[in-house]
């Protein structure tokens, strides 16, 4: 983190480094970072405008601070700390090459693929990753679960953006957490949910063991939104907090169009 890098090259490395390390301290400790989530998820702290995913989590940890042990506080104050730093590094390494947020890769150098997944969506419909993604020129993949604040709070704003890439071959598809395995219980908690607020997207579950489930397993900030294109690549970064502040909609709505233009090219 200490080198600049000299060109777009070195920086798009960087950026792979620093994104590798964000994920692998939010790896480690995974119980506690759970516990902390969860005291997101109850609204005590949410993204805003102009914060960083490492502030955010800060202002979690210290207003939870009664809940963790002085050895887990100082750790996860410590651990914020850096990821404030990477995000403030990622950033500033995006404003002076933003060519690389368009070569993004994963650590095998290929576009990184949305894991594949055959599953069901709440009314019990088959439904197979291929088929879902290669059916629209772009979709709008948002990991949420029925008791998260800041989820529930986005469910409206998530089907106007539904309609609205309904126009454009688009669509949004939720994956409910708490659905994984088909949990009838959850399903028909969400259902009704989504009834409530009027969010008609599709909304879909696959097994927790498969691959698409391990890697929701690994989504550990809600609601996370993923954009993917017609061939299941993922576009960008994924979008960690809730669609309703203007940052977080700027950041998808580039995503958006980056996959219905490169779906027209």
């Amino acid at each position: 983190m200490t080198g600049e890098p000299k060109n777009a090259e070195e920086a798009l490395a960087l950026h792979k480094e620093l994104l590798e390390r964000e994920n692998a301290i939010l790896s480690e400790n995974t119980e506690l970072w759970e516990k902390v989530f969860v005291e997101a998820d109850k609204g005590m702290a949410m993204i805003e405008d102009g914060k960083n995913y490492g502030d955010f989590l800060l202002d979690t940890v210290e207003g939870a601070k009664e809940q963790f042990t002085d050895k887990e506080y100082e750790w996860l104050k410590e651990s914020a700390t850096e990821i404030s730093e990477i995000e403030n590094k990622l950033t500033e390494l995006e404003n002076q090459y933003p060519e690389i947020l368009n070569e993004e890769t994963d650590a095998n150098g290929d576009v990184q693929k949305f894991p594949s997944f055959e599953g069901k969506d709440l009314d019990g419909n088959e439904v197979k990753s291929d088929e879902l993604f290669s059916a629209n020129a772009v979709t709008v993949v948002n990991f949420w679960f029925t008791t998260c604040g800041p989820c529930v709070g986005e469910l409206e704003d998530l089907d106007a953006l539904n309609r609205e890439l309904a126009e454009k071959d688009g669509a949004v598809i939720g994956i409910n957490a708490f659905t994984l395995d088909g949990d009838e219980k959850a399903i028909q908690e969400a259902k009704e949910l989504l009834m409530k607020k009027g969010a008609a997207y599709q909304n879909v579950y696959f097994p927790s063991d498969s691959e698409a489930g391990r890697f929701a397993a690994m989504v550990y900030a809600f609601p996370t939104t993923y954009v993917v294109d017609r061939s299941g690549n993922i576009v960008g970064d994924p979008i960690i907090g809730a669609i309703t502040s203007k940052s977080q909609e700027k950041a998808l709505k580039a995503q958006i169009d980056q996959a219905l233009s490169a779906d027209m090219s």
